[in-house]
């Protein structure tokens, strides 16, 4: 009778077992997904000014929410990983023209030029000098994305090929591009500079390629002659105090560590006849390099260590780390200068972000946003599932610099007003 009695709690007993399951799945769905936080405007740090005050009217992305793809938009781990993965979807192919520079050590520098496709909103002859992130070209899909978008809004667009990056390309010297390292940029520049003597300039860089950018500005004021502004973004300012959080496992930045660090492993010894052969004429810091360690190497500092700092004969990890980084030029940056990051960026540290909000506290010209989403340069925009060609990204640094452009465009012409008042009188 006992027994007859128990047999049917049984049936519930299971239930009870797979709603807990269903229970613990979608707790973890949720969890990873961050499907629970917020959708919102970025976060902005500024100082009241004209110019802050005019960007935010000319400039809706800044104040309006962010919105991603709803389902896995608010991570930043797939935000990062379909950047990583795909660049961006449908991406178009613009059409280009490669040129090529032969630097004073023999090196042989491309960049690849993209003409407007429509006149600019201000009339003006514009340029966009753009450096990619790490490893990168003009032929990766978000960049490519960005020129289109770009050339579409008037501007012409000259794209860097990182030294070593382009696999078709080979090396003529002993050298390859570094984290700072801002010599093909800058040739880069000099060159658009003189085929066009009466355009101005947008310098644009992401990740590492903001950091190259921003150095380069603070460096020299002459580099920053005929520059409208400055727009960085998902960079992390300073490469030595981002060495012990890019060997720490939360938000599991020592796996993107491990495999950034593999993909430069590849391109490194793509080249390594061109960097260490013996018929290669190089520079007694490179005769030294341990290629074992290379092969060995499971991090971006063991390779900088071992490999990079070399290139320019530093003599250690440290001083390689202090002077490749931007940090200690941002404050020698006059022109405007708008540094974005995602606060989920699993790359870039929040530690990191110190740096910007500070100088945007001290600096009247620079404004650091800071949306809550968006990984390291995804930004993806969607409803559901499936995002956009275009990123919020891409809109966000179009719209800044037509805001400069009409900001510069309205001080010169009150300025011939007031010259014309004064002729008057």
């Amino acid at each position: 009778m006992n027994a007859m009695l128990e047999t049917p709690e049984l049936p519930a007993v299971f239930d009870g077992v797979k709603l807990a399951a269903v229970a613990a799945v979608l707790y973890v769905i949720v969890r990873c997904l961050n499907l629970k936080s917020p959708t919102a405007p970025p976060d902005l740090y500024f100082q009241d000014s004209g110019l802050s005050r005019f960007l935010l009217k000319s400039c809706p992305l800044l104040t309006k929410e962010y919105i991603p793809p709803l389902i896995w938009g608010k991570s930043g781990h797939i935000q990062t990983a379909l950047y990583g993965k795909m660049g961006r979807v449908r991406s178009p192919h613009p059409y280009g023209h490669r040129k090529f520079i032969t630097m004073s050590d023999g090196a042989t520098s491309t960049f690849d030029l993209f003409e407007p496709l429509a006149e600019h909103c201000v009339g003006d002859d514009i340029t966009m000098v753009i450096c990619p992130g790490i490893a990168n070209h003009s032929e990766k899909q978000y960049i490519r994305t960005f020129v289109d978008y770009a050339q579409k809004n008037g501007y012409r667009c000259a794209v860097l090929n990182h030294l070593g990056a382009l696999p078709n390309i080979e090396l003529t010297s002993p050298r390859m591009f570094t984290y700072g390292c801002t010599w093909e940029f800058g040739a880069m520049v000099n060159y658009i500079k003189k085929t066009y003597p009466l355009t101005q300039l947008v310098v644009v860089g992401f990740s590492l390629g903001g950091n190259i950018v921003c150095k380069y500005l603070g460096e020299t004021q002459a580099n920053q002659e005929k520059v409208l502004c400055c727009v960085s973004v998902c960079q992390g300012y300073s490469a030595l105090r981002a060495q012990e959080t890019f060997m720490q496992w939360d938000q599991c930045r020592r796996f993107y560590n491990f495999l950034m660090a593999d993909n430069m492993k590849k391109i490194i010894l793509s080249h390594r006849q061109a960097l260490f052969g013996d018929h290669v004429k190089k520079p007694q810091s490179l005769e030294d390099t341990d290629l074992s360690r290379l092969y060995t190497a499971t991090s971006l500092m063991q390779i900088d260590d071992n490999v990079m700092r070399m290139f320019h004969g530093y003599n250690s990890l440290k001083e390689y780390y202090e002077e490749e980084s931007c940090m200690r030029y941002l404050h020698r940056i006059y022109v405007p200068l708008m540094l974005v990051n995602a606060a989920d960026d699993p790359v870039v540290h929040e530690s990191l972000l110190t740096i910007p909000k500070s100088l945007s506290e001290k600096r009247e010209n620079v404004m650091f946003v800071l949306p809550l989403h968006g990984g390291h340069l995804g930004f993806f925009e969607g409803s559901v599932l499936f995002p956009e060609p275009l990123t919020w990204m891409d809109k966000l640094v179009v719209e800044y610099a037509n805001a400069i452009c009409q900001w510069e465009r309205n001080k010169s012409q009150c300025s011939d007003t007031e010259q014309v008042e004064a002729d008057l009188e």
